[in-house]
């Protein structure tokens, strides 16, 4: 059975069982401070476990794209040595909010594996949660007795708490579990040892299918455990584990998931899958890793150095250096292998297809980046062996390239071990340590449990109307982090504030309570549905009835930037194309900034017309049209652009100024004349394919002019009140350009002596010409010299330093007959001397030059070089 057909048959069946099917959600997570990723099937229904949403299908069905990098049996560095984890996977799902619970839950799972997809029932086994004395949690006998029906009691095993109870994070929701697993393993294998015995033990081919998580409590701050008002299921199935049992393979990777993956890989870099572990590692590592990154892409994550980006980017520099060592791919590749992912899973996931094209650029660009920094890196760590003394290289320098450089710390060992070199593993372990609980410390948050003044529902916002209303706080909850200290969330019953989202920073403000006492709001944001006032303190009396004031300069100067970038939208996809895609945005009171598709750099002609767009529907002064809470589907028939990796509802917001229409949360303007002027201030890549525009508007471009006024006063000054300024500036460019060339003929001149005078100094030492000096000379000068010499001069040994502007040159420049004969090497040499500097540099074997920056260095740089004949 195809891939395909299976994902198609298991969601049928649970469409049979009045489930809804949905689409999986964009795997990059934009509203949930907890998460940068969905890292399982349950991630988008947070809200609905949590009570925060409104449950509008009890019963829903879908296939989820994950990724996980670390975790329960999964660390990105063992991805790929073994044969059933990924950081991509799919996850099978079926959800009961509040609706059927254990029974169903069983008897479903057991139809489908073993009536549906005809899986051999003697090859299953299933686990219970075998209780927990500390927790005061009972054995789950209602799970065992309802297992009894479908199987064996010797094939129901016991798990404990690490296996079979369910935990949402350390607070939230959670449960006990039951998870199928199955053991595919040959009969001989069997009969040496039972499957039982393997469960949950990291065996290949013994591995957990599905879990049945049943969600019944609610794990609080201090660790207690009380019941949900509701009971919910949460189910995952992994998806190439699936499909590994029914195409009778025993490997995910000799699953059609993969196989298309790898026959491309193989058909592109001339290897054979199957014959070298060290290859099998490789072409595993790649073919998972490229779906992980594909994916994030067309979600909206782009690689980058920071935060979600740089997961995404470590994840595609590992497998850049896998094909790197172990497959000889020395050029961009990987980004060919997007094609093949389209064609296998674009029709259940269109998002790979409509952003082919971006994910293939951004990919081939950061794989011609990464390997530029591995020949650079290899340069380095040249240095740092020429460095050691003896044969074991600190660790700490090895953590300088991996930290600093990006250089893989597996192919720093690899290298030194080929040249003779040992690594001291436990020094640079404790310096990664080092460095992870820095990052542990820094991001680390201590989270009370929520204190429930008024029970609500869901809260009200009435920020588009108004901005200041009589609230009451519904809850609020001490934070503390080493970042901001103790911070206090509230939650009102409706608010006027709008919370972080759709690009738009969360609105400021103040609480007045009924004695005038204000408490001051310093930011607003989203976390699973509830908006969140974050304040410094908290109020004496929070049962209190407050009056919310939002910061009303803030937010006008914030609704002209947001307005702006909706006009500017407009005006990319006139201007540049209709190719052009929101890939991005920031919105607050200073500036705007406004990331999308497009694969050329905008010329200055393309934004002065991009600009008069935006200015001329501004003076238009367009009303704006806000349509609430309209079906999803009428909102694209009336034209609203909907953007990739959104979480959109079946009702949503359409925001259209003229003929701007697009879906938004965000606040906007009344009218487009509010706006005053609209003015890029910059623009710029972000990545292969993706470009971003910065602007501004309203009061800041007024200042920006009035600035630009006073300046060019100023330059009037400068050139005596000329009348032409731009006359007189391009009239001293002239006449510096002639003074340029006049200063360069005399450089030459006097080198040409310089010349004479060094061709006297030259030494033959055992048939060398060598000759080490300092000439005070820029490093264009030194080189022709020094080409010149050597045009005269056979067998020519020359090495000069320099000091330039308080700056240190080196440059190197030996034979092409004494590179070849006696193995010189002129890069080796500046790099090695250019320690004495404090600098380094390289280039060829017969010239090359270093840069430093102290230039009390170079007298013992020219002396040490003599050592080198």
């Amino acid at each position: 059975m195809k891939s395909q057909d299976i994902r198609k048959k298991f969601l049928e069946f649970f469409e049979s069982k009045q489930h809804k099917i949905v689409p999986s959600a964009s795997m990059v997570l934009k509203d949930d401070p907890t998460l940068m990723f969905v890292n399982a099937g349950m991630v988008p229904f947070k809200e609905y476990f949590l009570g925060q949403r409104k449950i509008v299908n009890t019963r829903v069905t879908d296939s989820q794209k994950c990724l996980r990098v670390s975790g329960k049996h999964n660390d990105l560095e063992e991805v790929g040595i073994d044969t059933y984890h990924h950081t991509l996977f799919e996850m099978l799902g079926n959800w009961s909010f509040g609706d059927y619970f254990k029974q169903e839950a069983i008897d479903w799972s057991w139809e489908l594996l073993t009536e549906v997809f005809k899986i051999d029932k003697d090859i299953l086994y299933v686990t219970i949660f075998e209780g927990d004395e500390s927790e005061g949690l009972v054995k789950d006998t209602e799970a065992y007795d309802m297992w009894k029906k479908h199987i064996s009691e010797d094939r129901i095993l016991l798990g404990n708490k690490k296996d079979n109870f369910w935990e949402m994070g350390a607070q939230g929701p959670c449960g006990p579990c039951s998870e199928i697993h199955v053991d595919i393993r040959s009969a001989e294998e069997k009969a040496k040892t039972p499957g039982a015995d393997l469960v949950n033990m990291d065996h290949p081919q013994v591995v957990e299918i599905w879990n049945l998580v049943f969600m019944q409590f609610n794990r609080k701050a201090d660790g207690s455990l009380e019941n949900l008002p509701n009971q919910h299921i949460d189910t995952g199935m992994g998806f190439e584990r699936l499909c590994m049992v029914l195409q009778g393979v025993q490997s995910n990777y000799d699953t059609d998931v993969f196989t298309p993956l790898i026959h491309e890989l193989e058909s592109k870099t001339g290897v054979v899958y199957g014959k070298s572990e060290e290859i099998d590692i490789a072409l595993r590592v790649i073919s998972d890793h490229v779906r992980a990154v594909a994916f994030a892409i067309a979600d909206g994550q782009l690689p980058s150095s920071t935060g979600a980006g740089y997961v995404i980017r470590r994840i595609l520099r590992r497998a850049i250096r896998y094909g790197f060592t172990f497959l000889n791919q020395k050029e961009a590749f990987i980004y060919q292998l997007v094609d093949v992912l389209s064609n296998q899973m674009g029709d259940y996931f269109p998002e790979i297809t409509a952003q082919k094209q971006l994910v293939k650029n951004v990919i081939k660009e950061e794989e011609a980046s990464f390997l530029r920094t591995l020949g650079q890196g290899l340069g380095l760590l040249d240095n740092v062996i020429a460095g050691t003394k003896g044969k074991e290289v600190s660790g700490d320098k090895a953590f300088e390239l991996y930290d600093t450089f990006g250089f893989p710390i597996d192919l720093t060992a690899l290298i030194l071990s080929e040249k003779g070199y040992s690594l001291n593993e436990a020094e640079f372990e404790a310096a990664l340590q080092k460095q992870k609980n820095r990052s542990r410390a820094a991001a680390e948050m201590d989270m009370d449990d929520w204190v429930i003044l008024k029970e609500d529902a869901e809260e009200e916002f009435v920020g588009y109307d108004y901005l200041e209303t009589q609230v009451k706080i519904t809850r609020y909850r001490k934070v503390t982090s080493k970042k901001d200290g103790e911070l206090y969330q509230l939650v009102f019953n409706l608010t006027p504030f709008y919370p972080e989202g759709g690009g738009q920073v969360g609105d400021r403000g103040f609480l007045e309570a009924s004695n005038g006492d204000v408490l001051h709001i310093i930011d607003t944001k989203k976390e699973n549905n509830l908006i969140i006032h974050i304040a410094k303190d908290l109020p004496k009396n929070p049962t209190d009835t407050f009056k919310a004031v939002v910061d009303a300069k803030n937010r006008a100067l914030s609704n002209n930037n947001h307005s702006a970038t909706h006009l500017l939208h407009q005006a990319l996809r006139a201007v540049l194309g209709t190719h052009v895609e929101q890939k991005g945005s920031l919105v607050n009171a200073k500036y705007l900034r406004f990331d999308f598709s497009h694969f050329s750099k905008v010329t200055a002609e393309q934004i002065e017309e991009i600009e008069e767009f935006v200015n001329a529907r501004i003076r238009e002064k367009l009303d704006l049209q806000e349509f609430r809470n309209i079906p999803m589907q009428q909102a694209i028939d009336k034209g609203a652009m909907a953007l990739f990796g959104e979480k959109y509802g079946d009702t949503v917001r359409m925001i259209q100024f003229g003929n701007s229409k697009e879906l938004c949360g965000g606040t906007h303007v009344e009218n487009t004349s509010s706006i005053w002027h609209f003015k890029i201030s910059g623009e710029g890549a972000v990545a292969a394919g993706v470009r971003r525009i910065e602007a501004i508007t309203g009061t800041v471009a007024m200042d920006f002019f009035l600035k630009q006024d006073k300046e060019l006063v100023a330059v009037k000054g400068s050139l005596k009140n000329a009348k032409d300024p731009v006359k007189a500036i391009t009239s001293l460019q002239d006449e510096n350009a002639a003074l340029k060339k006049e200063i360069e003929s005399l450089l030459k001149e006097k080198a040409k002596n310089i010349k004479g005078d060094l061709k006297s100094s030259i030494q033959e030492i055992n048939g060398i010409n060598f000759l080490a000096t300092r000439i005070d000379m820029n490093a264009g000068a030194i080189k022709d010299i020094a080409h010149e010499l050597g045009g005269e001069v056979d067998n020519l040994f020359f090495f000069a330093g320099a000091e330039n502007d308080g700056k240190a040159t080196l440059t190197s420049y030996i034979a092409k007959n004494l590179v070849e004969e006696k193995g010189y090497d002129a890069g080796k040499i500046v790099r090695e001397l250019g320690r004495l500097i404090q600098g380094g540099g390289g280039g060829q074997k017969f010239f090359a030059t270093a840069g430093g920056k102290n230039p009390a260095g170079l007298s013992e740089a020219i002396d040490k070089v003599k050592e080198y004949l």
